[in-house]
């Protein structure tokens, strides 16, 4: 058989066919193109645009489980050693995903009663794609397993009574990813850190909104209680087809908030050189590209997610570069 290697995901196909574990990776990996920001554009290195896409493979993966979002037939449950049956229990395939996390970083321990096998060897094939660039960069555990809890902690907390509770979910779901970039890349300071976990969270605040409908179905709430008390909006309306003036003033407030926090984020775009500084400005943008979409439905989300088009994604990519570069 004649392997070749995907250039994007550091993936193996063969000329006999894609295997289970290859399909289930690809239906995760594909996902990036629905992204509100630039994964791993082709403007970048190709080993940075390998090690990118691992990591996006892993926190896409990691959100799917949570969100009960897995392709059907148990092909990830199978990978983990989950009985296929179980395949719909978020929280004993998170069990087994950290288990596998484990192996990634040579640990011969199991994780909450979840044996690592004797080999080191990660099951899943996200994994595996994962381990050489956690060990070329020396990546600690910490930010993959703040992301393996934050979904632990949607199954149990579906609402947030105060932004400050939502920050702080937020620092698990939203800022470990933006940590990862920063350690792939090479540029990890403390200021660094406290811009990008700035962005990543007006992105993750950014992504509820859009999502707000869709959440709903799910019984999870992320407009904090205190926030929907003051404009008056209750969960009745976030479930009607349309948005009346309380809700569109509650996520116009929301909106505001992140704005904020983009506008506090955008300054590390101007910290770094090159082909980093597009990236960056990709991420800024494509969080400033989401909110003008949100803002164009007149704050109307509950008919379905606002999302930017490209060209206005390209239009806000120029004006932070020029702003912040």
């Amino acid at each position: 058989m004649v392997t070749v290697e995907d250039e994007h995901s550091g993936l193996h196909t063969t000329s006999s066919g894609p295997s289970d574990g290859q399909e289930a990776a690809r239906a995760v990996l594909d996902k990036a193109a629905h992204e509100n920001f630039p994964v791993a554009p082709f403007f970048l290195p190709r080993a940075w645009r390998t090690d990118l896409m691992a990591i996006y493979g892993y926190a896409r993966l990691v959100d799917d489980i949570g969100d009960g979002d897995l392709p059907p037939g148990g092909a990830d449950a199978r990978l983990l050693g989950v009985d296929p049956e179980r395949a719909d229990d978020p929280l004993a395939m998170l069990d087994a995903f950290e288990a596998d996390l484990r192996r990634v970083f040579d640990g011969a321990g199991g994780a909450r009663g979840v044996s690592a096998a004797p080999s080191a060897t990660p099951r899943h094939p996200l994994l595996r794609a994962l381990r050489p660039t956690v060990h070329h960069h020396r990546l600690a555990p910490e930010p993959f397993l703040g992301l393996i809890e934050a979904n632990r902690q949607d199954q149990r907390v579906r609402r947030y009574a105060t932004y400050e509770e939502l920050l702080a979910y937020c620092e698990l779901s939203a800022n470990p990813v933006g940590r990862l970039v920063l350690g792939v890349t090479g540029t990890t300071s403390p200021e660094r850190v406290r811009r990008s976990d700035a962005i990543c969270t007006a992105l993750q605040i950014i992504e509820h909104l859009q999502d707000v409908a869709e959440d709903l179905r799910r019984d999870r709430v992320y407009l904090p209680a205190e926030d929907m008390r003051r404009f008056g909006v209750t969960e009745a309306d976030l479930a009607a087809p349309s948005a009346g003036a309380p809700v569109r003033a509650l996520i116009a407030h929301e909106a505001a908030r992140a704005e904020t926090l983009l506008n506090e984020g955008a300054p590390l775009v101007g910290s770094v050189h090159g082909r980093l500084k597009w990236l960056l400005a990709g991420f800024v943008a494509g969080g400033r590209a989401a909110l003008r979409a949100v803002a164009a439905t007149g704050y109307d989300v509950l008919p379905g997610p606002p999302r930017p088009t490209k060209l206005s994604l390209l239009r806000e990519a120029g004006a932070t570069l020029r702003r912040e570069g």
